[in-house]
């Protein structure tokens, strides 16, 4: 009943609980996030007789789960008895209610009480989320606490993030205060929410900008508030950013490579980047390697019916696109589509294949579900050609396709395109650090997925590269904000030298 009132058809829910070992399977460092005072959501093994609905989170290994961090919580739990599934006051895509009329007027159709306060709420914050070691939403408890920056900001500096998972960074000296995360800006009420609470931040820290940075997609509703302020603009790439991050929370300013793994990115040729191999510092980057770009039919339609990319993918390596739709849509791509590297599009493209999921709900949904399906799986890697510049992600799917046809179990398909993917990826680091760098940094949200992060992590090791991952700022889009900060912070110093 909850998910149809919030139009929350899958993603799964947190559970607030008193006594968690109840519920998962909590490691030493686990614990201590789950008890620490920023109380964020932990995302732990799920015990296989927990007392959780299957519908809590439909399909997964893993729960998330908090503890109580206010006495209101504690007297809920201790009355009701049990572990309670716990959500923001919204609806889905949408910013959460901040007062009492806002919340009667948006959710009466989806609470049937509702609790006020006579304490205003100045500030809408989410819960923060982490998995394993690094923040999946970094929010409440976690910021707006201060991030140093390698390099300082000579002057006042503002950096507007990205379209999903909005953050947005102010920094000043070498501080740099991340919003909490706002979510995603595709909607009227959302983009008002980003520009009132910047503009809030802006007040709190007494600050004005004399530098904005920004991403490079003309779309952003984020890029458009840079485009209208009286400063000066950092064009910062997508990519470029992700790096920064990482390397900025480590403290590096050396050139560094980077493997980027996300689903979507505006690069400066035009194209939608995503599966990237960069030689980079903080001022400036080059790309070494990536996915073979595959054009995209629909555009953004794609990513929300993944059924797009699995036929885009299945042309492109010779195999019979099964979906009765694509006959009409491949007479459209003679329009023209836009070209995708993006490695999400590529999980997508097999989680359609298989079967898995071939319209999403929530953003990542298909790759979610494609990592839950290989789980622990053993298999061998999947080959991926290297033409040129280009890794031929293709390939996957045509070895996919094959093996689904000669009737292998489909998980181990799922792990062998996971583990051929990372394979791809760690030989062409291994290639570019023989003349360059030999520290990695791993950043994008396809780093979150648990397998192809740790198959990656340890081949690089075994190469005997150094490898940086995220600790302090999300892999996925809400680091991005951190990452244009740093890199306009950078640009400054260069230039005045």
């Amino acid at each position: 009943r909850l998910r149809a009132r919030k139009a929350r058809d899958a993603k799964a829910f947190a559970v607030m609980t008193s006594h968690p070992d109840a519920l998962v399977e909590l490691s030493a460092h686990e614990r201590a996030l789950l008890e620490s005072p920023a109380r964020p959501i932990v995302l732990a093994g799920r015990r296989p007789l927990a007392p959780v609905a299957a519908a809590v989170a439909p399909g997964s290994p893993w729960l998330g789960v908090l503890l109580p961090y206010t006495p209101l919580h504690h007297l809920l739990l201790h009355d009701v008895g049990r572990p309670l599934v716990m959500t923001s006051g919204n609806r889905s895509d949408e910013p959460i209610a901040v007062d009492d009329e806002d919340a009667h007027a948006r959710l009466a159709g989806v609470a049937d009480a509702f609790l006020g306060h006579n304490r205003p709420i100045h500030r809408r914050c989410e819960d923060s989320v982490v998995r394993a070691r690094h923040p999946v939403r970094r929010s409440r408890g976690l910021a707006p606490a201060a991030i140093a920056l390698p390099v300082p900001a000579g002057r006042s500096l503002v950096a507007t993030g990205a379209q999903l998972k909005s953050t947005f960074c102010v920094a000043q000296g070498r501080r740099a205060w991340m919003s909490p995360h706002l979510g995603d800006l595709d909607t009227p009420a959302a983009r008002t929410a980003f520009r009132a609470d910047l503009e809030l931040y802006l007040a709190m820290l007494q600050l004005r900008p004399e530098v904005v940075a920004h991403d490079l997609h003309p779309g952003y509703a984020a890029t458009a508030w840079a485009l209208e302020q009286d400063a000066e603009l950092v064009g910062v790439q997508h990519h470029h950013a992700h790096a920064a991050a990482c390397l900025a929370e480590h403290g590096e300013t050396d050139p560094a490579l980077a493997v980027i793994l996300d689903g979507t990115g505006y690069g400066p040729d035009g194209t939608l980047w995503g599966g990237e191999v960069l030689r980079c510092d903080l001022t400036s980057f080059e790309r070494v390697a990536h996915l073979e770009p595959v054009p995209l039919p629909g555009g953004e339609r794609a990513i929300r019916e993944p059924w797009r990319a699995a036929a885009a993918h299945l042309e492109r390596a010779g195999r019979p696109v099964p979906f009765a739709r694509w006959a009409l849509v491949r007479e459209s791509l003679k329009l023209g589509a836009p070209l995708s590297s993006g490695a999400g599009r590529l999980l997508d493209a097999v989680a359609a294949l298989l079967g898995v999921c071939t319209s999403v709900s929530y953003e990542g949904q298909a790759a979610v579900e494609l990592e839950l399906l290989a789980g622990a799986t053993p298999a061998e890697p999947y080959a991926c050609r290297r033409i040129g510049d280009a890794l031929v992600g293709a390939d996957l799917v045509r070895a996919a396709h094959d093996d689904l046809a000669a009737g292998r179990p489909r998980e181990q398909i799922a792990a062998a395109v996971h583990e051929g993917l990372a394979e791809a990826f760690a030989g062409a680091c291994a290639i570019a650090s023989v003349s360059g760098p030999r520290t990695v940094v791993l950043s994008g949200g396809c780093l979150q997925n648990a397998r192809i992060a740790g198959t990656l992590e340890r081949r690089l090791t075994d190469e005997g590269l150094r490898v940086l991952t995220h600790r302090r700022v999300p892999p996925n889009d809400g680091g991005i904000s951190y990452g244009q900060a740093a890199v306009a912070a950078a640009r400054m110093t260069s230039s005045c030298a």
